[in-house]
């Protein structure tokens, strides 16, 4: 292939509802579409930075504007996907390049990667924080959606069990929760014994990232599974999690992509712990992505699409909350369908 040439833009996806987890709240989402051409193909892929992590579609925008690629050819991705590429920046070429690889040989994602689409599993939908009305209303808008995730984190243990009871109530699909780092380990414990009677299938870093003996702590005194987010963000961190979860969220914009994810996943698997494949607020290029992978994984929560208001991409679909992948070339990816 001829040289390749790299694009940044950055996008804004109105959503649906704000977004409030325990960390901030948002009522748009920011990324960067990161576009490598070589010839007359074109690689797509999408950036979703994280702030707590120190990047930001301006970081992402200005790494590659002064930063060369490390190769002309698109399939060494060992060179052009180096370690010192900030994560979500890496994951957007990540992408780029798979799925200019997929379209150079005609293949889509996921028979690149030797997987079988229709081992995908269902995904959550996620209801963030807010008033008691308005997360009825939006329990009510997922309609039967078969698994829901709940953002918890914020208030008073007992405003927060009689949020859980109230949906409970109403819904008999499958309840996740997600704590998003919010409590501490007396709070966590005291929250998830009350929540038991609820039947929650798991719950995500209900403490602080970096204070693994605390997901010890919690983990060891409670019956819900706990699954390790903020505290899992590339392979080499899965090893200190032994013994204090039950299982990891890999997510493309924090694993550093499609490789970075599949590193994740085989540790995470080597060690005994069950998977989820994540996503972030991102765009259906992003979440595609993830869904390509997510025969890899036990638990999806590839819900992007469902938050987003107007995506200006159309990718995976879903059929009663299962994924279900497109068969185009790389990652199957339409510009211009939603828009």
């Amino acid at each position: 292939m001829p040289r390749m040439r790299l694009s940044v833009t950055p996008i804004e996806l109105p959503l649906v509802h704000p977004f409030k987890i325990a960390r901030g709240e948002e009522s748009v989402a920011r990324t960067a579409i990161v576009r490598v051409r070589a010839d007359v193909r074109e690689g797509i892929g999408e950036a979703a930075p994280i702030e707590r992590y120190g990047e930001s579609v301006e970081s992402v925008a200005a790494y590659f504007a002064s930063h060369p690629l490390a190769a002309d050819d698109p399939y060494r991705l060992e060179a052009l996907l180096h370690s010192e590429i900030p994560p979500a920046a890496r994951a957007g070429l990540d992408l780029a390049l798979h799925d200019l690889i997929g379209k150079d040989v005609g293949k889509p994602l996921y028979e690149l990667l030797g997987l079988d689409p229709a081992a995908t599993p269902t995904t959550s939908f996620t209801i963030g924080i807010a008033d008691p009305e308005l997360t009825l209303r939006k329990v009510t808008e997922a309609g039967d959606h078969p698994i829901l995730k709940v953002k918890l984190g914020i208030g008073t243990p007992a405003h927060q069990i009689e949020t859980i009871a109230a949906i409970r109530a109403r819904y008999r699909g499958v309840l996740r929760i997600d704590a998003n780092e919010g409590w501490d380990v007396e709070t966590a414990v005291q929250i998830l014994r009350e929540l038991h009677r609820y039947e929650i299938e798991l719950c995500e870093q209900p403490v602080p990232a970096g204070h693994p003996e605390q997901l010890r702590a919690v983990h060891e005194r409670v019956s819900i599974p706990i699954v390790a987010d903020e505290d899992a963000l590339v392979a080499n961190d899965l090893p200190r999690l032994i013994g204090c979860v039950d299982g990891v969220n890999v997510k493309l914009a924090k694993a550093g992509g499609i490789r970075g994810a599949v590193a994740m996943i085989h540790t995470a698997r080597a060690m005994g712990l069950r998977v989820m494949i994540g996503c972030m607020v991102e765009s259906a290029i992003a979440s595609t992505a993830a869904a390509h992978v997510s025969p890899l994984a036990d638990w999806a929560d590839i819900d992007g699409p469902f938050l987003v208001a107007r995506d200006p991409f159309s990718g995976v679909t879903y059929r009663d909350g299962k994924l279900v992948l497109p068969e185009a070339p790389g990652l199957g990816v339409r510009e211009g369908a939603l828009a």
